[in-house]
């Protein structure tokens, strides 16, 4: 394992939640993810849920308040949390909010710079990282993928983009159209330019438009989360997209439930079971 260092590991329900940091050629800086490998781990190879997350957090956020460790030990799943954006390039501007630069990649190729030189997180999330755990790690090459708000989208665009490599996709909170709401226009402006056309490739419910999914997808949201009451999140224009083109999507609309990891918490082990089953078929 001389390309990947070990930070961390805790044992957790018989299997081992690991930190590893890694230089990445894709990024251009040094990354840390986190892997959670399952009892089953030891005796086989196992499948694996990638899980990405949202504005501000790092890989830490899932795995310490999710709750995810003790339905995965059971089931024999592994799960890998990356970070949400580069760290340690100090870009200008980079750290001025939270909503763009530092902790925001939007999981998107950056075309503009300075942000081209190390925010191209799609291409870190889908072929990077997924060749570097393959290489060190006992798993059975069947993945899945899920994510909360901004790693809700990643999700949903990745699985779009790449519907061959995953068994399935679910979302919490998805920023679902991100076109056409504040985080995205200012995220998107900054990372991809001016032109709004090219800014449908990163936009899931843009993406099903034009191609429809071959996957169907699974979305919690919460209706006391006050960023779908504020227009960020949009799920109805998801749904309003999966309907005209004939796309499958379970929307569970959860009263009372906000945006916290306390709405995740609530409903991990639904998207782990369902994704497992997915996994296995």
């Amino acid at each position: 394992m001389s390309d990947i260092e070990l930070v961390s590991a805790t044992k957790s329900f018989g299997g081992w939640l690991k930190r590893y940091k890694h230089h990445s050629k894709v990024l251009n800086c040094e990354m840390i993810f986190a892997i959670y490998l399952p009892p089953a781990a030891e005796q086989k190879d196992v499948p694996l849920l990638w899980w990405l997350s949202g504005l501000t957090c790092t890989d830490e956020n899932f795995m310490q308040k999710a709750g995810a460790q003790r339905r995965a030990a059971e089931l024999g799943l592994a799960l890998v949390c990356p970070d949400t954006s580069p760290r340690g390039t100090d870009l200008p501007g980079e750290h001025d909010s939270y909503d763009f630069g530092s902790g925001a990649g939007f999981y998107v190729n950056a075309t503009q710079a300075p942000w081209s030189q190390h925010y191209r997180m799609y291409d870190y999330v889908t072929e990077e990282l997924p060749a570097l755990v393959n290489e060190h790690f006992p798993l059975n090459g069947r993945q899945a993928i899920s994510g909360h708000s901004m790693g809700g989208h990643g999700a949903l665009i990745c699985a779009l983009k790449n519907p061959h490599r995953y068994t399935s996709v679910s979302a919490f909170a998805p920023i679902t159209h991100p076109v056409a709401c504040p985080w995205g226009e200012k995220a998107f402006s900054g990372y991809l330019g001016d032109d709004r056309e090219s800014w449908k490739d990163w936009d899931a419910s843009e993406l099903i438009r034009r191609q429809g999914s071959a996957l169907p997808l699974m979305v919690d949201q919460g209706d006391a989360d006050n960023f779908y009451t504020d227009g960020q999140l949009r799920p109805e224009d998801l749904q309003a997209a999966c309907e005209d083109t004939g796309v499958a999507l379970t929307l569970r609309m959860q009263p009372g439930y906000d945006h916290s990891y306390f709405f995740i918490a609530s409903f991990i082990d639904d998207h782990l079971t369902y994704h497992y089953g997915q996994l296995c078929r």
